[in-house]
């Protein structure tokens, strides 16, 4: 690796180490009769405590610090007075900027207990992303990495929302590669040494099909069934690949164990 990569690495790495424990403090306030801003709050205090930004926050108007997606919200739900109730799953989205760098990631949650099907479609949703980060080195292509997520997906009886993907970050928030959660092996660009994306797959319980509502930023389902997601920014090495948002406190699937 360059020296232009190694300080790319390294960047991302302390970012995403911010993004990731701003999700760590989340797990300790989601609960039934919780709203969505508090969630918001949290994560804006978090991660100026530790010398950092909210990247979302103004980014291209969005005017939050994170994304709260409840239940049938696909992503980009805007942080409100929403209160979450019992059986409710939601997905909360960081972005820490550090010192010009990005780190992004997403993880599930469970507001009290959780419907079995709400349990299966966000444990194959987090077995879908583990499964196409396990096969990550310079050389495979695109494709490769959604067709595994895909043929996961797929053999669960859930489907894979087309309309947004995963994507390159460093010093911009999202640039090439686009990651695609679907698609052919040995397609697509190919993955790079030093290349550092996301990969953030949004599973739904029905269809696949999305809609933005007229806020201009909160995708649902159109069936308004479930949908889930988890997200990674993850780095090629020589050897293969580093995540750069892993929980320290091992706090990567619900529910979590405090």
């Amino acid at each position: 690796m360059t020296d232009k990569m190694i300080e790319a690495f390294d960047g991302t790495r302390k970012a995403g180490a911010i993004a990731s424990g701003a999700l760590d403090e989340v797990t300790k306030i989601v609960k039934p009769g919780i709203k969505t801003d508090e969630i918001d709050k949290l994560c804006f205090e978090f991660i100026n405590d530790n010398k950092a930004y909210s990247a979302p926050l103004f980014y291209r108007g969005f005017p939050k610090s994170c994304c709260t997606s409840p239940n049938h919200t696909v992503c980009h739900g805007i942080p409100k007075d929403k209160i979450l109730k019992e059986g409710d799953i939601v997905n909360v989205d960081v972005t820490a900027l550090k010192n010009g760098w990005h780190g992004d990631t997403s993880r599930m949650y469970f507001v009290g207990e959780v419907s079995i099907k709400a349990k299966k479609l966000v444990k194959t949703t987090y077995e879908a992303m583990s499964k196409s980060i396990k096969i990550l080195k310079n050389g495979i292509q695109v494709g490769d990495i959604g067709s595994v997520i895909q043929k996961h997906v797929e053999s669960q009886g859930f489907s894979v929302v087309r309309d947004f993907c995963g994507h390159g970050t460093g010093k911009n928030f999202h640039q090439p590669p686009n990651i695609l959660h679907y698609g052919e092996p040995k397609t697509g660009d190919e993955i790079k040494t030093g290349m550092i994306f996301t990969i953030e797959p949004m599973i739904n319980e029905g269809n696949y099909e999305t809609k933005v509502l007229n806020d201009g930023w909160t995708a649902v389902t159109k069936d308004k069934k479930l949908s889930a997601q988890f997200e990674h920014t993850i780095g090629i090495t020589d050897k293969g690949y580093e995540i750069f948002t892993s929980s320290k406190k091992g706090l990567n699937f619900p529910p979590y164990k405090i």
